[in-house]
């Protein structure tokens, strides 16, 4: 049952990104938040903010599917690269998947742990304030650490 649910996931992420294109939804979220701000810097960090609600809401393959497409025309036209705005939605998605309110891969780990809420809640909140929050800065604003491995061994500008 786990597979058809995967499947018929995928199948609404597919059918919903489809209509956000056919809708013109990205090239409209890229004019609004280039028509907030002309700074990159703020842009990334509105985008990282909608990435961490999106990874909050939903899992990270169903966010990636979604917000993939319709935040690379953005991405472009600001002049990030493929690979870092890969690792940028990796980042921020896996944060928003352990954070609170709906926190779906914390709650499944403390289930599978057989641990109450009020045991790991207050060590994940600092592991994600000290170990995730500087990991997305780093991710988003040195773009050669995400790069440098797709560098060395492809050759990627």
């Amino acid at each position: 049952t786990t597979s058809g649910v995967i499947v018929l996931m995928l199948f609404f992420v597919t059918i919903l990104g489809r209509l956000y294109t056919m809708q013109q939804v990205p090239m409209k979220i890229a004019n609004f938040l280039l028509g907030t701000s002309d700074n990159k810097y703020v842009i990334l960090i509105m985008v990282n903010i909608f990435l961490v609600i999106i990874g909050m809401l939903m899992d990270d393959l169903s966010g990636t599917m979604l917000a993939a497409p319709l935040l690379m025309p953005l991405m472009l036209r600001i002049g990030v690269h493929p690979i870092h705005f890969a690792a940028i939605l990796g980042t921020n998605l896996g944060l928003g998947n352990v954070t609170p309110p709906t926190a779906p891969i914390l709650y499944l780990g403390g289930r599978v742990g057989n641990v109450q809420i009020d045991e790991y809640l207050k060590p994940a909140l600092i592991y994600m304030f000290f170990g995730f929050i500087p990991v997305i800065i780093l991710t988003t604003y040195v773009p050669d650490l995400s790069l440098f491995l797709p560098r060395l061994i492809m050759g990627i500008k």
